[in-house]
């Protein structure tokens, strides 16, 4: 049975294997699951490990990189869009993605506005018999739903209405995230039932968050100035803070992933470690090769991006598969931001395509080549590459198509309630004074 990272609570992939092989006759009931203590601590533990990747990690990452007029409404963005995730969660969302029944988009609504649940529901792991009470993998899934439409939001800051960015973010979460989660997380999605492998969300989170950042961006337009005024980060400090929360909360986001305090969760943790080490040096090496200084933003963007690629592959690769894929994905995603990003001409205005987008792609397909046990990956001795890079490819381009169509549609809905875009005196003027009254320094 392939260790994917979450399934909705209920059974055990392990469970329904061996239920859906025995004849109808002699199918037992699936024994009660009980609650480990421990795999709870842990699990409690990433939830929060994930929260912290959004408040404060990428708010100051995000808010960093953008000029010093835009820094609060960057920060604001993020933050409100990720407190609207959460809400919409318990509301519908988690129904959607792992409620009772359901199809292969979208699960049913039975457990609308979490109807059921109770202190003593149990979610399960991937050990029969063993959960985690259900309303702990609630919040875990939660966190992950705020951080992808919180990531969105890095290609059109400092030109997006406040308003705009909650009516985007509750269309966007409603029809692109919850059935992309259900799909390749529910154990009776699409993608699921493909055999698609997604330890901890290259496609749910960074795909699906890439490549609607980039139709965003399209659609939104450049930024007044841009390309030919020279626009800057105004803080590489705080962005280099954003990063170093980032990395530790992420170790929560794919570790958290095995559900279980086991060793799933050490392979994911390793992995988590070297593939980023990998990233932050191999980009700094990109730069020095391509006629430039090793930089502070190379290294920190670097990081990024070996933690995007890893994401997928965090339990589904050994250690020094995890290395070459986080290098090799450092280096293509350099290429993306410094030679594509400018012959395309789009302004994703924090390279969240050219980072999320791009290294989700590389790690989600790079994850067929390194699960191989030949490359010291978990899988079994008769896995064939060929049949699972099918299978990732499929998923990767069906994330990317399902992510634009849902994007044109949230952002064409946001801008008809709101008009998408400030004027051109409040963008001059920034976004700080203009959408929220207030300054980041006032010095």
């Amino acid at each position: 049975m392939m260790r994917l990272s979450k399934l909705a609570g209920g059974g055990a992939a392990i469970a329904l294997t061996a239920l859906s092989a025995a004849p109808a006759w002699a199918q037992a009931p699936a024994p009660a699951l009980v609650v480990n203590k421990g795999d709870t601590a842990w699990m409690l533990v990433s939830t929060v490990l994930v929260t912290m990747m959004i408040v404060p990690g990428l708010a100051l990452f995000y808010g960093g990189l953008t000029r010093a007029k835009n820094m609060l409404s960057t920060m604001t963005q993020i933050g409100a869009v990720a407190c609207l995730a959460m809400l919409i969660w318990v509301m519908y969302g988690y129904t959607m993605a792992f409620g009772d029944g359901g199809n292969d988009i979208i699960s049913g609504f039975g457990k609308a506005f979490l109807a059921g649940i109770t202190p003593d529901s149990v979610a399960a792991t991937f050990t029969a018999g063993v959960g985690i009470p259900e309303y702990v993998f609630v919040c875990f899934q939660m966190t992950f739903a705020a951080i992808t439409i919180a990531l969105v939001l890095g290609s059109v800051v400092e030109r997006m209405k406040f308003s705009a960015v909650m009516v985007f973010g509750a269309v966007w979460l409603t029809i692109v995230y919850f059935p992309i989660a259900h799909m390749v997380w529910a154990s009776g999605g699409l993608f699921f039932k493909m055999g698609a492998l997604d330890f901890a969300g290259g496609t749910v989170v960074h795909i699906n968050a890439g490549v609607s950042a980039l139709v965003a961006s399209l659609i939104l337009g450049k930024r007044l100035g841009y390309p030919t005024e020279r626009i800057v980060p105004h803080s590489l400090t705080l962005t280099g803070v954003g990063t170093g929360l980032l990395w530790v909360g992420w170790f929560g986001f794919n570790a958290g992933s095995a559900l279980e305090a086991n060793g799933s969760a050490a392979l994911a943790m390793i992995n988590t470690f070297v593939a980023t080490a990998a990233g932050g040096l191999f980009w700094m090496l990109a730069e020095r090769l391509n006629g430039h200084k090793g930089s502070a933003l190379g290294f920190c963007s670097g990081i990024i991006a070996g933690l995007v690629a890893v994401t997928p592959a965090a339990g589904n690769s050994g250690p020094f598969g995890a290395i070459v894929l986080g290098a090799v994905a450092s280096i293509i995603c350099f290429y993306a931001v410094s030679v594509l990003k400018p012959k395309l001409g789009y302004d994703d205005a924090l390279d969240a395509f050219g980072v999320h987008g791009v290294g989700g792609i590389v790690g989600a397909i790079g994850t067929a080549i390194v699960y191989a046990p030949s490359l010291g990956g978990p899988g079994k001795p008769d896995y064939a590459i060929g049949h699972q890079l099918t299978t990732q490819v499929i998923a990767v381009v069906t994330t990317i198509i399902w992510a634009a169509i849902g994007t044109v549609i949230a952002t064409f809905i946001a801008k008809a309630v709101t008009g998408l875009r400030v004027s051109a005196d409040v963008e001059r003027e920034g976004l700080d004074l203009g959408e929220h009254g207030e300054r980041a320094y006032n010095s």
